[in-house]
């Protein structure tokens, strides 16, 4: 063991931790950092919220929801729950690499599985506002894959984080805020 490490034995494991927050090399292909601070703590909060919630739902610490055992909502939460954090690493690690571009086409799929369930999922028999941001996945969806294989890294990132901010985190915040939803009961009740 090198002196460096014996003196900072937690300097390995901290290394990708500083690095998602400092962000890649690179100068002006990255997300600015505003916008850096506002994923890392919407990834963040979601994710342990989500998790949390999943849990208590699924353990039986929370009560039960007649509604959670529809197939279209185990789908929708079974592929939101991944895509969340998902996201969020994406948009915070280095850029345009094999692996990004890899997990990046996961995370489509994941987004666009995600938003056909929430098609077949309906409160009180009819759709309700939190349906309009199916379209807007479906639409932005396609345009962050057709702005990456354009070499648009701007449109990319602009479109990216519409995705991640505007089609995930917002309804994801109205999930848990609209009392007798599912998320709301396993997170609050």
């Amino acid at each position: 063991m090198t002196s460096l490490t014996a003196d900072r034995p937690f300097a390995g494991f901290l290394t990708p931790i500083v690095r998602l927050l400092k962000g890649p090399a690179k100068p002006g292909f990255d997300i600015g950092p505003r916008p850096r601070a506002l994923v890392l703590f919407s990834a963040m909060t979601m994710t342990l919220a989500a998790f949390y919630a999943v849990f208590r739902g699924l353990s039986g610490f929370a009560p039960s929801h007649p509604e959670a055992h529809r197939l279209a909502i185990i789908i929708h939460v079974a592929t939101v729950l991944p895509a969340v954090p998902l996201g969020g690493f994406l948009l915070l690690a280095p850029k345009g690499t094999r692996g990004h571009k890899m997990l990046g086409k996961v995370w489509v799929a994941l987004m666009l599985v995600t938003a056909s369930a929430a098609i077949f999922i309906k409160s009180g028999g009819s759709f309700s506002f939190i349906h309009l941001f199916i379209p807007m996945t479906f639409w932005a969806s396609y345009k962050l894959v057709a702005t990456a294989r354009r070499g648009d890294m701007k449109g990319h990132k602009k479109e990216i984080l519409s995705l991640y901010l505007g089609a995930l985190m917002i309804p994801g915040i109205f999930s848990f805020a609209i009392p007798g939803r599912v998320m709301n009961v396993w997170l609050f009740s």
